[in-house]
């Protein structure tokens, strides 16, 4: 394991403004999901002709993904499947559920106790959210370092400002305890595991041909919970349709937190299997992938 500076991704600035934000969310509830849609694709190829370093590590991505260099439509393909879930974003907040086709595999994994759901920049978040619906009826809480929260809470509040508690700080001195409280109500707390913002341990290991570095700090907090981990997907499938996927990652409950060697080994294999089922995702779906920056180069 090691250690690395500042990622790079966190020195860019975010593109688009919360006034801009704010009216598409009215324009898309004002005038329905089909016909915003058609804006959103004029929308989208303004990023996509103005986002050069993103074009180019996505398609950098897609090529590893797909073995082969990809065509410009494919590559805009990627822009508007993340448009796409950006805007639909919209409804899940609002509840309208109903407007989508959702299909949920691997449900049956959830007994009633709280877990924890490793993700990644894959897909839809808040697609997940709709999962509690069919699982019991389970609070989905999404986890996030300060640095990040504070755009997203700003954007949640403009759709739907109920969202914002859903939203649980790292890095505070007061996380753990409110991390295991959560856990403890029952919830199904996420974390996206495929990013560090700074100077924090990573695991370098292969990742779609190259070896990649990936965070250990997300299953260092499970380990320390001695909690079950599930890995988590909400992949957009075009139109309406998306596929939330669970499947076991790891189990920490049987842990012995004394014996540092065995917790060590046992993050190790969960990091490890955690990049394998992401790679799986990213192959299966690789106009779901919405990491835009330099995903392996950050490890030289």
């Amino acid at each position: 394991m090691s250690t690395r500076a500042t990622a790079e991704w966190t020195q860019r600035p975010e593109r688009g403004s919360l006034p801009v934000v704010r009216f598409m969310a009215w324009l898309s509830v004002a005038i329905g999901r089909g016909a915003s849609r058609v804006l959103l694709r004029f929308i989208v190829l303004y990023f996509f002709v103005t986002g050069g370093p993103a074009r180019r590590h996505s398609a950098e991505f897609l090529q590893r993904a797909l073995g082969r260099r990809p065509s410009l439509m494919e590559t805009y393909g990627l822009f508007f499947s993340f448009g796409s879930t950006i805007h639909d974003r919209v409804y899940f907040l609002r509840g309208r559920f109903d407007l989508f086709d959702i299909e949920v595999k691997g449900g049956d994994l959830f007994d009633g106790e709280g877990a924890l759901l490793m993700g990644g920049h894959i897909g839809s978040f808040e697609v997940l959210r709709s999962c509690g619906r069919s699982i019991g009826h389970r609070r989905v809480v999404m986890t996030m370092y300060e640095m990040n929260a504070r755009l997203s809470r700003d954007v949640l509040a403009a759709v739907n400002p109920e969202a914002t508690t859903d939203i649980l700080l790292l890095g505070r001195p007061q996380s753990m305890l409110e991390l295991a409280a959560r856990l403890e109500e029952g919830a199904l707390v996420g974390m996206l595991a495929d990013r560090t913002p700074g100077d924090e341990p990573v695991l370098r290991v292969p990742f779609l041909g190259r070896e990649a570095p990936f965070p250990t700090g997300p299953m260092r907090i499970a380990a320390a919970l001695r909690r079950r981990v599930i890995f988590m997907a909400g992949i957009y499938r075009g139109g309406n349709r998306y596929e939330i996927r669970f499947e076991p990652l790891a189990d920490f409950s049987n842990l012995d937190a004394v014996n540092r060697e065995a917790r060590d080994s046992a993050v190790r294999e969960a990091v490890t299997r955690y990049a394998s089922r992401l790679e799986q995702r990213a192959r299966e779906a690789p106009d779901n992938w919405f990491n835009f920056h330099d995903f392996w180069g950050e490890a030289a």
